[in-house]
C-alpha cells in the first residue's frame, strides 16, 4: 500500500520473522517495547551486527507495530545501541578500474562500465528500460531511483556503440519471446492496466533482461524480469580478485570511483550531487575526503628532505 521497494519489503519481512523466532514464536501482539529492546540488544552483543543493520531491524519492527498491528510502540530504549562509524568509501584508481573491467566480458563488462561511467547504483542500472537511453543527448534517465525520485545522468560516448549492439541482441530475444507468447515485462504500479499493451512493447523492455522467464504470480503473467543483482555482484567480486586487487571492492565501489574521479577532473560538487541523486549535499561531500587534493593532497615534510 505504501509502495515500498521490493528490497525493503523483503528486509522488513525477514526482520519481523527473526524477531518472532527470537522470542520462541510468541505473537507480536503479546510483546512490546521491552521485547523489541531485548532483540536489538542481542543483535548488538551476541551477533555483533553493524549500526546500519540494527537500525534497519528497528525500522522493520516499528513498521510492524505501527502499520500492521495498529499499536505504536512507546519509546524503545536500546541499551546496547551500536555506534554508527564514520567510514570512507572504497575508491579504485583509474588503473584499478581498468584492470577490473579487463577481467569482465559481455554483458557483465557492459554493466560494470555503466556503473563506473554513469555513477548509477546497481539496482538503478538493472532496472533501466530501453526507453531510458537517450543516445542523441548522451543521457540516461533514472526512473524511481532511491527515494522514488527521477533524475538524469550522463551516457559515456564510448558506450553508445556497445549499447546499440547489445540492444540488437535484446530485441531479437524479445521478438522470439513474442512469437512464443511470453514477450511481456513487469510494469511499475498500475501501468499495466492503464496501458494494457505496454508490457509487450519494445521500449518498455529491460535493458538487461534475465535469462529465464519469471513465473511468479506476484508479478502477473509469465514475463521476463531483469538480471538479479547477485549475478553482477559475483562477477565483479571475481573480477576484483582476478585483477589482484587487495581492496575490498564491490559494484558500489565503481559508483564511488565515478564520484571521486569526476571531482578530480574539476567538476563542481553540486553537479556531482545531481548526477548521483543525493538528497543532501553532505552525502556527496564525503568524496572530498578521498581526493588526491585538499587535506590528503598535502605533501609530507619527509618528502622534502
Amino acid at each position: 500500500m505504501r509502495h515500498y521497494s521490493r528490497r525493503t519489503e523483503e528486509a522488513y519481512t525477514a526482520w519481523i520473522r527473526r524477531y518472532i523466532l527470537f522470542h520462541k514464536k510468541r505473537h507480536p501482539r503479546e510483546m512490546g517495547a521491552a521485547e523489541v529492546s531485548a532483540f536489538l540488544a542481542d543483535l548488538a552483543v551476541r551477533q555483533r551486527v553493524s549500526a546500519s543493520t540494527q537500525k534497519q531491524a528497528l525500522s522493520g519492527l516499528l513498521f510492524l507495530y505501527r502499520e500492521e498491528l495498529r499499536t505504536p510502540l512507546p519509546r524503545v530504549e536500546v541499551a546496547e545501541r551500536v555506534k554508527m562509524p564514520t567510514r570512507l568509501p572504497v575508491v579504485l584508481s583509474r588503473d584499478e578500474v581498468r584492470a577490473v573491467l579487463r577481467q569482465l566480458q559481455g554483458t557483465m563488462r557492459l554493466i560494470a562500465s555503466l556503473l563506473y561511467g554513469t555513477g548509477l547504483r546497481l539496482g538503478e542500472c538493472l532496472e533501466l528500460r530501453v526507453k531510458d537511453l537517450d543516445f542523441d543527448r548522451h543521457a540516461v534517465v533514472v526512473r524511481r531511483g532511491k527515494g522514488q525520485k527521477d533524475r538524469t545522468t550522463l551516457l559515456p560516448a564510448v558506450m553508445v556503440e556497445p549499447l546499440r549492439a547489445h540492444l540488437d541482441g535484446v530485441r531479437r530475444r524479445h521478438e522470439r519471446d513474442l512469437r512464443a507468447g511470453v514477450g511481456r515485462v513487469v510494469l511499475p504500479e498500475a501501468l499495466d492496466r492503464k496501458y494494457p499493451n505496454a508490457a509487450a512493447e519494445w521500449r518498455w523492455q529491460f535493458l538487461f533482461p534475465a535469462a529465464r522467464i519469471c513465473t511468479n504470480p506476484a508479478y502477473g503473467p509469465p514475463s521476463r524480469f531483469h538480471l538479479h543483482e547477485s549475478v553482477v555482484q559475483k562477477a565483479v567480486t571475481a573480477a576484483v580478485r582476478a585483477a589482484g586487487l587487495t581492496k575490498r571492492a564491490s559494484c558500489h565501489s565503481l559508483r564511488h570511483s565515478f564520484a571521486t574521479h569526476t571531482l578530480e577532473d574539476g567538476y563542481d560538487i553540486r553537479t556531482l550531487q545531481e548526477l548521483l541523486g543525493h538528497a543532501d549535499l553532505n552525502t556527496t561531500m564525503i568524496y572530498t575526503h578521498v581526493l588526491d587534493k585538499g587535506p590528503l593532497g598535502v605533501r609530507s615534510p619527509l618528502d622534502r628532505l
